[in-house]
């Protein structure tokens, strides 16, 4: 039971539809993620699909509480939003 359980933890989430602010997808990198409204930035790598920034990865640092499909995934560099999707799966 708790934040801290076992079954409520994830490291790696898998994200459709996406939507970036520049118009085009950002390049696979280490980035800031938020997957719950108002949590913490939360260091991860980005990996993207190669289909245009219709789907990507990430993988995060530390494992993440509650990672629920339907939920947005956003990502950040810094304080500048980039854009997001939304989670398919995750891990």
């Amino acid at each position: 039971q708790g934040h801290g359980h076992r079954w409520l933890q994830y490291g790696v989430l898998q994200a459709a539809d996406g939507s970036w602010i520049a118009g085009k997808a950002p390049p696979d990198g280490v980035l800031a993620a938020k997957t719950r409204y108002r949590q913490a930035d939360a260091p991860c790598q980005l990996n993207m699909a190669g289909d245009g920034g219709a789907r990507f990865e990430l993988s995060f640092s530390e494992p993440q509480w509650a990672v629920t499909p339907g939920q947005s995934a956003v990502l950040y560099d810094g304080e500048v939003c980039l854009g997001g999707g939304i989670i398919d799966s995750a891990a």
